[in-house]
């Protein structure tokens, strides 16, 4: 007898660990890779670097999960749940635009602006699901911690904002919808499993504008480590991760722990680049940390 495995089961493994701390591991993955990222553009184009991180995390979850397995499972129809090819191809075009207008945003503008511009979508998913008194404090500390951020990032730079702000908006939007599909995809629908494939056809889809920038520097062996770094910290360890976060609790409860990524990226910042935050910049993460720990566990 075939053995049928359990779409949820790097879920289940990480189950001991809370929502906030898996998110917390995620977000310095996916910084420490971002920074990474940001130096390799001397040598890797930013839609070079976006194609690499999508293919990494492909290779990577393609080969541990082998989709195909259980005679491709993971594609069938499930009751309440709509046609899993046609939701997987939708999360393949989000995670593929998310991606492109991530890394050409830290391309033209610094991390924090790019990052807080793109906190944007999170807080739209955040808005649609408030209901109580507590979690209209919590959402409006939010807002107004990531608009310091953000105003106080555009202060600093002035310059060549206006493509940076475009893209990273749509990074945002990107970001908005990420979260509602990886929650079908992660808590009722094909899991690791189903992002392994989404992850395959994002690469596949942006490879025509990717692949070649990203393959030709690859010559170099420093470089092609370099990328692998990239990939795994940024790509294929923060797509996990999220994913059991996600099978945990709802988008609106998601979007808000996003907060906690701008005091991640600031720790790393501090810690990597030696970028000290101001006054300002500590009073607007303050006021997401704040937000955070307002809202109750679901």
């Amino acid at each position: 007898m075939r053995r049928v495995r359990d779409d949820h089961q790097p879920q289940s493994r990480l189950s001991g660990l809370p929502a906030p701390a898996l998110f917390v591991i995620s977000g310095i993955s996916l910084y420490l890779g971002s920074a990474l990222g940001v130096r390799l553009f001397e040598t890797v184009p930013a839609v070079g670097v976006a194609w690499l991180r999508l293919l990494t995390g492909a290779v990577v979850l393609v080969v541990w999960r082998r989709p195909w397995r259980d005679d491709w499972r993971v594609l069938r129809p499930r009751p309440g749940l709509p046609v899993p090819l046609r939701l997987l191809v939708g999360f393949g075009v989000v995670l593929a635009a998310m991606n492109l207008a991530y890394y050409l945003s830290i391309e033209r503008l610094p991390l924090g602006t790019a990052v807080a511009i793109q906190f944007l979508g999170p807080i739209a998913v955040a808005a649609t699901g408030t209901r109580t008194a507590r979690d209209l404090v919590a959402l409006l500390l939010a807002i107004a911690g990531i608009g310091l951020l953000l105003r106080v990032e555009i202060q600093l730079e002035g310059s060549g904002l206006p493509t940076g702000v475009l893209i990273a908006l749509t990074a945002a939007a990107a970001w908005a919808v990420y979260i509602l599909l990886g929650r079908r995809v992660a808590a009722g629908g094909p899991g690791v499993d189903g992002l392994a494939v989404a992850l395959l056809i994002g690469t596949v889809l942006t490879a025509p504008v990717g692949a070649a920038p990203g393959l030709s520097p690859l010559v170099d062996p420093r470089v092609a480590l370099a990328c692998l770094a990239v990939g795994l910290l940024s790509g294929a360890v923060p797509f996990v991760l999220e994913q059991a976060v996600l099978a945990r609790i709802e988008p609106r409860r998601f979007a808000l722990l996003t907060s906690l990524l701008p005091a991640t990226a600031a720790v790393i910042g501090a810690v990597t680049l030696a970028q000290v935050p101001t006054l300002s910049q500590v009073t607007g993460l303050a006021c997401v940390s704040a937000a955070v720990a307002l809202q109750r566990p679901t």
